[in-house]
């Protein structure tokens, strides 16, 4: 396949737009080690462009005008410890929105809500699992009761109820 990105850029980059991009910028750096590349000021005093670098994906952000939507973002970013990034999220204004639990994929991981709305999957791979035994791992108590976590605690989160909806995954062609 033919490389589209520049060098250092993958195919497909979010956006986070905030209320606060230097403070976004700074809680990214603190709670998931990521490296700011550049914060551009314009001169009605907001961040018109900011980008930071977390593992191998360069996050892009900008400040939200005032007769925009509030737009939070969803992302997942894969650390070597999610335990330990999402205690450092909390540490720096996040709050935890799904506890840190074990996959059946083979994933650990959980979501904050950082201090500007947005919801990070905070996620460590921990084995690599062939998909045939992932689909066999759903059926068992502590992934299913896992997987229903996930599902009514982000449905919570976006939908403000206080009871979240979930519903069993069913396997493609099966």
């Amino acid at each position: 396949m033919k490389r589209t990105a520049p060098e250092g850029n993958t195919s497909v980059a979010p956006w986070v737009v905030t209320d606060d991009t230097g403070a976004l910028l700074d809680f990214v750096t603190a709670a998931f080690d990521g490296e700011e590349i550049g914060r551009v000021p314009v001169e009605d005093g907001t961040i018109g462009h900011g980008e930071i670098r977390v593992g191998d994906t360069v996050v892009l952000a900008f400040d939200r005008r005032p007769d925009w939507p509030v737009m939070p973002s969803l992302l997942r970013v894969y650390v070597p410890d999610a335990d330990a990034a999402v205690a450092a999220a909390v540490r720096h204004g996040a709050q935890v929105v799904t506890p840190v639990s074990d996959s059946a994929w083979g994933d650990r991981g959980g979501r904050v809500r950082d201090p500007f709305g947005n919801i990070w999957w905070v996620t460590s791979r921990v084995e690599d699992i062939d998909p045939e035994l992932a689909w066999k791992r759903m059926s068992e108590p502590k992934y299913a009761e896992s997987m229903r976590v996930a599902q009514e605690t982000l449905d919570s989160a976006l939908s403000g109820r206080e009871t979240g909806v979930s519903s069993a995954p069913l396997r493609p062609g099966g």
